[in-house]
């Protein structure tokens, strides 16, 4: 959400920051119906005061023996009036709401400009994609291996899901277990079990709602979490918080639902782009002050996992075209697949700023201080489990078929060093 008084203030640079999101000038709808509201409200408080005055002016005059009539004609003409105003000021009040809840973050002034992912700027690479002579992608490898079955999950579910077995079951678990023992142990996260399920007020916070709702899953009077990011910010929800006790860094590991929506036609076959996946969050929540140190130190937290796994990756930020909802700034990590010749997204790391927190009313006051500020968020995948699968599968694949397993990876799976069929 923004900020409405920088708005009023600043206008032009509202729009500047719009113009690099690709969207035209809204200052002028805004300012409108702020100003056709601020005028509602002025006018309602007017009337209501009217009213009170009116009141007691009737009492004096009958207690005087003076003709009320015109005056109670004048309370009964606001009477009526004054539930036509009401509505006016809430319906445009409404309005403005509706108006600044669909309306993206706007970049950091350090953020590549550009329309789509064509303008993202590669920041920085580790590793060096291995030569392996006819690489198969995973689904290749996991089918041959007899441990993962796509058509299972379609006779139970329809496309995009898919069933694990066996040795590749273990393995998706041991990642997992593995992400949040480095996260938790090392970079002082605190592991949270949170729900699956949240209400709308919850994704409202976040930002996916009400932009995104055909993207989400909805059971009844909740919706399926899409990632973790959404109950692990909602955490300091409506919330005050010592500014002395921040940073809080959160993780979990969840599933997540998306409907994919959007995604008809796109890696339709594999594990890439699923509807149910695990995945390993990060969340901080910070001051302002902490946030963009914040998002360099998360970024780093993801790429040890990767770097740990030994699978070679590279950092991006994205462009203005390509950033999410309710980013300020966001780092990608994209991880080399052998199998497609070619980087995929493995984590994405976004400052938020202080944008969801006027969503949620997630505030922090400096000890002593009766003034308050809203927190910074921040959200990244530490990492999307499902994707380091298939990393792990297409960069450690035999050329008999077995899969080689991480080192890091063996005390997690009994010992056991290579998956065979």
């Amino acid at each position: 959400m923004h900020d409405l008084r920088a708005i009023r203030e600043n206008p032009e640079s509202f729009d500047r920051g719009l113009a690099r999101r690709g969207l035209g000038p809204m200052s002028p709808t805004v300012l409108d119906l702020d100003s056709r509201r601020r005028a509602a409200q002025t006018q309602l408080q007017e009337m209501q005061a009217r009213r009170n005055e009116a009141a007691k002016e009737i009492g004096l005059a009958k207690r005087e023996g003076r003709d009320a009539q015109p005056l109670m004609d004048e309370m009964a003409q606001l009477k009526e009036r004054l539930p036509q105003v009401e509505e006016e000021e809430k319906a445009l009040g409404a309005e403005l709401d509706s108006l600044l809840a669909s309306i993206p973050n706007l970049p950091a002034d350090d953020v590549p400009e550009g329309p789509d992912e064509s303008a993202n700027v590669e920041i920085r690479r580790w590793g060096e994609p291995k030569a392996i002579a006819d690489a198969k992608q995973h689904f290749e490898l996991g089918e041959a291996l007899g441990l993962m079955d796509f058509e299972a999950a379609s006779r139970m579910s329809g496309a995009r899901f898919t069933v694990l077995k066996g040795e590749l079951a273990r393995l998706e678990r041991a990642l997992a277990d593995f992400m949040l023992d480095i996260h938790t142990g090392e970079h002082g996260y605190t592991e949270i079990a949170p729900p699956l399920m949240v209400r709308d007020n919850a994704l409202f916070g976040t930002g996916q709602l009400p932009k995104f709702e055909e993207d989400l899953f909805r059971t009844g009077d909740h919706y399926l979490i899409p990632t973790s990011e959404v109950p692990l910010t909602n955490l300091v929800n409506d919330q005050i918080v010592a500014t002395e006790e921040l940073p809080y860094r959160y993780t979990a590991l969840t599933p997540c639902f998306r409907a994919e929506a959007g995604s008809a036609g796109r890696d339709t076959r594999g594990m890439i782009r699923q509807h149910q996946f695990w995945k390993v969050e990060m969340v901080s929540v910070t001051a302002p002050d902490q946030s963009e140190a914040e998002h360099l130190r998360m970024t780093e937290c993801a790429e040890t996992i990767l770097q740990r796994l030994e699978l070679p990756y590279r950092v991006v930020t994205l462009c203005t075209g390509d950033m999410g909802f309710s980013a300020r700034k966001t780092f990608d990590i994209e991880v080399w697949l052998p199998g497609q010749n070619m980087y995929r997204e493995i984590s994405s790391c976004s400052n938020c700023g202080d944008f969801q927190a006027r969503r949620m009313k997630a505030r922090c006051r400096p000890k002593g201080e009766k003034q308050t500020q809203f927190v910074h968020t921040l959200n990244g995948s530490g990492v999307a489990v499902g994707r380091c699968l298939i990393a792990v599968l297409e960069n450690y694949q035999q050329p008999d078929g077995s899969i080689l397993v991480p080192e890091a990876l063996r005390p997690y799976m009994r010992g056991l060093e290579r998956i065979t069929a």
